[in-house]
């Protein structure tokens, strides 16, 4: 049998939509032929399941996120100066309008609603919070390097503050999507970790 030919990268991100939308456990596959363009019978061939497709999904998501995270401390004045950037980014994200945006994260959306039946998709996706957590503590190790923060607190103490709070302005987001409060909040929680 001859492999079909698509372009993954698409293929994935369009998967990835479909599964933030619905969720893992109730995107269909007819919801995945919609959103990806690919028939079942593709979809099994290059994936060999649903749950392949997540995981593939979950690898992709991280792989974009983590040269998206890169961008936010380019040609910034200081280190902590892109932390910012990243979280006011984040508020435009869930406040975003529009068809096309992408306002809950896939790790986020996923691990909420999944049961101990997918050890695999929760693992993948453990996995890539943890690469995202590490990103930040990096980041914070070149800020106390840079002398821009003191070392009162561990780089890692502060990126469990961060995330934290990042993963409940996310979820605060969805019943409250005031942009102008978003942005005190976030600028609020990056003050409270970088002090």
């Amino acid at each position: 049998m001859r492999s079909a030919e698509f372009d993954r990268e698409q293929v994935l991100r369009a998967a990835i939509k479909a599964f933030v939308a619905k969720g893992y456990t109730k995107t269909s596959m007819q919801d995945l032929k919609k959103a990806t363009g690919l028939h079942p019978g593709s979809i099994y061939c290059a994936f060999e399941s649903k749950q392949g497709l997540m995981l593939a999904a979950i690898e992709q998501y991280e792989k974009d996120k983590s040269a998206e995270f890169e961008t936010f401390f380019v040609d910034q004045p200081r280190i902590l100066d892109g932390i910012l950037a990243y979280l006011e980014n984040t508020v435009s994200e869930v406040t975003a309008i529009g068809h096309d945006c992408q306002k809950a994260c896939l790790t986020q959306k996923a691990l909420s609603e999944l049961s101990d039946n997918e050890p695999e998709i929760e693992i993948a996706l453990k996995d890539s919070i943890q690469q995202w957590q590490h990103g930040f503590v990096e980041v914070f190790q070149k800020a106390q390097q840079a002398g821009e923060i003191s070392g009162d607190r561990s780089a890692e103490q502060r990126t469990q503050s961060l995330v934290m709070g990042i993963l409940g302005m996310r979820t605060y987001a969805q019943t409250q999507a005031d942009k102008t409060l978003l942005t005190q909040l976030a600028h609020q929680l990056f003050d409270d970790v970088c002090r």
